[in-house]
């Protein structure tokens, strides 16, 4: 866990309050090991940092979706960057609705959201912040992969904005971008194995369900994307063919 979370770094400009909200979601992710509900209030609680810098930034009061909209519309943040961060925002929405409870994300996918928290924090507080996208995580990924191509083309595709809180037949989209994309990172960085192949071939299954019940064409696309991902991730773990 101590590897997981080397690469998430306070921003030296952050004040003592946000500093302490990431600090403090960063250790949640490392003792996830222990309590797995940790992981998804990390990400609750690193939203804390994100409101208190948009806020001061765009001297404005207004809920975090507004400040996300506001960043965005005025070049702080890239499309890519604010479809993350919104991500995060509707977790924390379906948290406190009680839609979904703390053991919702995988550790793996909630580490991706918060290097995107992180990420956008430290980006926001430099003196001259434009829409340069937040860097992005490949797990390790070498281009002539196919499957690190498809994840890094995925990790610039927006989630469907009309599809955020939406599930199917009980299953969150957003919540199972999350996890696939964790587990993919996984699979890059070469920890895929055992229980996590099992949580795989799950959302394998889970993907299987829903995309025929998707009735927007990017939605589909965007999901049929994740599912081939899911399934190259997979593949590498199938027993070899015999004679």
């Amino acid at each position: 866990m101590h590897g997981l979370v080397a690469g998430l770094v306070l921003p030296g400009a952050a004040s003592m309050p946000v500093k302490s909200a990431l600090e403090t979601s960063r250790e949640l992710i490392r003792h996830s090991y222990y309590r797995y509900e940790f992981a998804t209030v990390a990400v609750t609680h690193a939203l804390y940092a994100l409101e208190q810098v948009l806020a001061e930034r765009l001297a404005s009061d207004e809920p975090l979706e507004g400040l996300i909209g506001r960043a965005a519309a005025e070049g702080l943040v890239d499309a890519e960057t604010a479809a993350g961060l919104e991500r995060c925002r509707a977790l924390r929405d379906r948290l406190a609705r009680g839609v979904v409870t703390s053991g919702s994300v995988a550790p793996e996918g909630a580490l991706i959201m918060l290097r995107t928290l992180f990420d956008t924090v430290d980006l926001l507080l430099r003196p001259s912040a434009t829409a340069e996208p937040a860097p992005g995580d490949t797990g390790g990924a070498h281009h002539g992969d196919r499957l690190s191509v498809l994840w890094e083309a995925h990790l610039r595709a927006p989630f469907p904005e009309s599809f955020r809180g939406v599930d199917f037949d009980g299953v969150d989209l957003v919540l199972l971008d999350a996890d696939v994309a964790g587990l993919v990172v996984r699979e890059l960085g070469g920890t895929l194995d055992g229980h996590w192949i099992a949580v795989l071939w799950a959302c394998i299954a889970d993907l299987d369900k829903v995309v025929p019940l998707i009735d927007e064409e990017y939605c589909v696309s965007y999901f049929t994307g994740l599912a081939e991902l899911a399934r190259l991730a997979a593949a590498r773990h199938l027993p070899a063919a015999t004679d």
